[in-house]
This record gives C-alpha cells, sequence and structure tokens, in this order.
C-alpha cells in the first residue's frame, strides 16, 4: 500500500478517545494508518509535530508523548495555555473520531544508552513538563530494573496531570518508584535547597529536566552545584527562549548575500531583514526540509560554511555540533555580509 503521508511529511491520525486529564489539560489517545504506522514508531520521551487548522489558518505545535512505546497506545497530553491558540482550540473541540495530521516523532529527550543503561533514573517536572516524563517513567519501569525517582511540582492539588496513573505506577512498582508532590499553594516555588535534598545520595544516576523555564533553571543549577556532571542532565524546554537583552533581530552588519545549497540545487538571494535562513530558503523555491518550526526537533538543520547567523532558539543541537557550524534555518537570522549555508 502506498504511506499516507503527504508531501510535506504529515499523516492524518484519527484521534480514538479524549481523556480529560485536569480541568485545563486533555489527553488524544491517536490511530495511526496501518500504512504509514513504521514512521510513527517512537522512543520514550519524544514529540509529535501536529498541524491544525484553526479560523483558516495552518497552524504547527510540538506535543510529546505521555504514552511509552510498550504496548500502549499513541497518546499526546496537551495542557491549555493561555493566549495558545492550538492549545486551547484542542482542549475545547477535539472529539473523538476527529482527525489530527502529525508528521512522525521527533526528538532527543530519550533514555540515556536507550533502556539498557543500570543507572537510577532522576526526574524532575514542573507543570505540563510531566508528559514526556510520564513516557520516560512508564518506558523505564516496563523495560528495565532501573529505580526511578520523580519530583512532581505544581501550583496546587488540582492542577496535577496524571494523578491517578502515578498513584497506579507507585503501587505496582513501590520497590522502584518513588513520587514526591511539591505544590506551591503550601511550601511555595521549589528552591535549590528542595531540590538538592531530593537527588541527595542519588549516586551515578542519570536526570531528566522539563517545565517551566523559572523550574528548569532552579533544578539544573541546584544540580550543578551538587557536583552532578554536565553530561548527566537532560533538558526538554518547552517555552519558546527569551532573546537576550540587548540582542535583536537587526544586526550590526546587515547582511546582503545569503547562498544556499539544497539537493544539488545552489541558489543565491538578497536577504530581507527579519527572516530566517529557511524563509529565504523558500523564497527561492527549495523544498528545505522542516517540521515544528520552534527550534525543538533539528529536522531542518543545515550547516554554515561561510559567514555566521545566531539562532534565536536552539532546543536541538547540542555545543559541539554548533561548534560545527550546524545552525537551524527555521530560527537562524544571518549575522554576517554573506552567508552560505548548506543542507547535507
Amino acid at each position: 500500500m502506498v504511506e499516507e503521508l503527504s508531501v510535506d511529511g504529515f499523516a492524518p491520525l484519527r484521534i480514538k478517545r479524549v481523556v480529560r486529564e485536569t480541568s485545563d489539560a486533555v489527553s488524544l489517545v491517536l490511530d495511526v494508518p496501518e500504512d504509514c504506522s513504521h514512521r510513527f514508531r517512537y522512543k520514550a520521551g519524544q514529540f509529535l509535530t501536529v498541524r491544525v487548522s484553526v479560523d483558516g489558518r495552518d497552524l504547527r505545535r510540538c506535543y510529546s508523548m505521555s504514552s511509552a512505546p510498550v504496548a500502549e497506545e499513541l497518546r499526546i497530553t496537551v495542557k491549555r495555555d493561555p493566549g495558545g491558540v492550538v492549545s486551547n482550540w484542542i482542549n475545547d473541540t477535539a472529539a473523538e473520531g476527529d482527525e489530527l495530521h502529525a508528521s512522525p516523532p521527533e526528538g532527543r529527550f530519550t533514555l540515556a544508552e536507550g533502556v539498557s543503561s543500570p543507572r537510577p533514573l532522576i526526574a524532575f517536572a514542573g507543570g505540563s513538563g510531566i508528559t514526556p516524563i510520564m513516557s520516560l517513567v512508564r518506558a523505564a519501569l516496563a523495560d528495565t530494573a532501573r529505580p526511578v525517582r520523580l519530583f512532581y511540582a505544581n501550583r496546587a492539588r488540582g492542577s496535577v496531570i496524571f494523578s491517578e496513573p502515578l498513584a497506579r505506577l507507585t503501587e505496582q512498582h513501590a520497590d522502584r518508584l518513588t513520587v514526591a508532590h511539591h505544590f506551591d499553594e503550601d511550601a511555595g516555588v521549589v528552591t535549590a535547597t528542595a531540590v538538592a535534598s531530593f537527588a541527595e545520595s542519588a549516586g551515578d544516576a542519570d536526570y531528566y529536566i522539563c517545565g517551566p523555564a523559572p523550574f528548569m533553571d532552579t533544578v539544573e543549577a541546584s544540580l550543578l552545584d551538587s557536583g552532578v556532571p554536565k553530561q548527566r542532565l537532560n533538558l526538554e524546554r518547552f517555552t519558546i527562549a527569551e532573546v537576550p537583552p540587548g540582542v535583536t533581530d537587526n544586526t550590526d552588519e546587515a547582511c546582503e548575500e545569503i547562498v544556499i545549497e539544497l539537493d544539488r540545487q545552489k541558489v543565491t538571494a538578497a536577504h530581507r531583514q527579519g527572516e530566517t535562513l529557511l524563509q529565504t530558503a523558500r523564497q527561492k523555491g527549495l523544498k528545505a526540509p522542516a517540521s515544528c518550526e520552534t527550534g525543538s526537533c533539528g529536522t531542518c538543520m543545515a550547516r554554515i560554511v561561510e559567514g555566521s547567523a545566531r539562532m534565536r532558539i536552539n532546543d536541538a543541537l547540542d555545543e559541539d555540533e554548533v561548534e560545527e557550524g550546524w545552525v537551524l534555518t527555521c530560527q537562524s537570522l544571518p549575522t554576517s555580509r554573506k552567508v552560505h549555508v548548506v543542507y547535507e
């Protein structure tokens, strides 16, 4: 049979069930067409890029799987976000039988060394950051003998996503799973002391952190101060990073020429102020690869061989890749008079 993936890599997924997790969060259980099911195999911690049409606009957003790959139906969980067009649309209108279009799973927030690592898994989740963490926890408990410890922070008890599933997992794996709930309404925001206390005596462990930026910054700084090696920290950021103070989309030296190589084509374009390298490629008629367009998946990565560019957001490339010249073209703005970029 011919795969049902569209030209831009999206497939229609039917909503099998809608599960109301809290008053402002919903899970969608998705049915993947048989003819492209192999394209939707995923690792715990990965996400889907979902494309929906709202008020005549095609919009794309990334949502993590909250299910685990082993013997579970594909499920994403979406929390309502004030001002969030797609998250609010899903929470308000998504219904059983509806279709969403999604591209195959992506993301690097996965279990280190797959599921074979013997190291303990220590996870810190804040609010909806529990979504990929839940996938990781479920996979680790199902596929390994690793001990798992979860620190889960929420503003209040009523905002705890997966309250009942976590309670069941704790009961089923009492010898391996420890869950500590933190409520801001009782204890204030999470402090570095609380983080260090929870991670104390963890030994040689793998750490996973996901949630609001201030929460993640506190956890990361506390763990590093406690002596946890940076390579043991795995972070997944949901929010768009703010542009650092003093940095704008303008450059001191205006870009005059962009050279782009893709699929044996080489084009030269004048740069339009404020446009990313991906937008420039599209302006020249190139079918440049892209998916999430939020700086999260890495699909649009290319290498700069001459000149320089600044990424507004980078949640996909590591430091070594950036040093080698790789950029996310959907987030890259030129910072030199000439930029030569190659899609490899």
